[in-house]
C-alpha cells in the first residue's frame, strides 16, 4: 500500500454492520453468495475484500460504502531524511541480529511428521 492510499478495517466495519444487521455469518455468507468461512476471514483480517466485494457485502446488511475524500486527513510522504535515518535503524538492527549468537539444537524437539501429513 503506498502513502497515498487510505486505511481503513473492513473487517471490523463488516462486522459492525452484520450485528447491527442482527445477522450471524452463515446468514450474511447465504445472502451474498459466499461462505461463512470467508465472513470470518474477512472479519478477522485474514483476508481483505476487494472493495466490490466489500461494498456486495455492507449492502447485504443494509449499509453503503461511501468513500468521502473531502474530509479525509492528508497522507504526506516521508522527507528524505526520515527515510534514510529508518534505513540506517533497519540495517543498525541486522547488524545486531547477525550478531547474537545462534544455538541450534542438535535434534528436532518434535518428531517428524509421515510424509503424507
Amino acid at each position: 500500500m503506498g502513502y497515498g492510499e487510505c486505511v481503513m478495517d473492513a473487517g471490523s466495519t463488516l462486522r459492525r454492520a452484520r450485528l447491527r444487521a442482527g445477522l450471524t455469518q452463515g446468514s450474511l455468507a447465504a445472502r451474498t453468495g459466499t461462505s461463512q468461512a470467508a465472513i470470518s476471514a474477512y472479519e478477522s483480517g485474514a483476508k481483505q475484500p476487494t472493495v466490490a466485494t466489500f461494498s456486495r457485502l455492507l449492502a447485504a446488511a443494509g449499509c453503503r460504502l461511501e468513500v468521502d475524500v473531502e474530509s479525509a486527513t492528508p497522507v504526506t510522504e516521508p522527507s528524505t531524511a526520515q527515510l534514510a535515518r529508518a534505513g540506517r535503524t533497519l540495517l543498525a538492527v541486522l547488524e545486531l541480529a547477525e550478531a547474537l549468537p545462534v544455538r541450534h539444537e542438535p535434534e528436532l524437539r518434535f518428531p517428524r511428521l509421515p510424509a503424507g501429513a
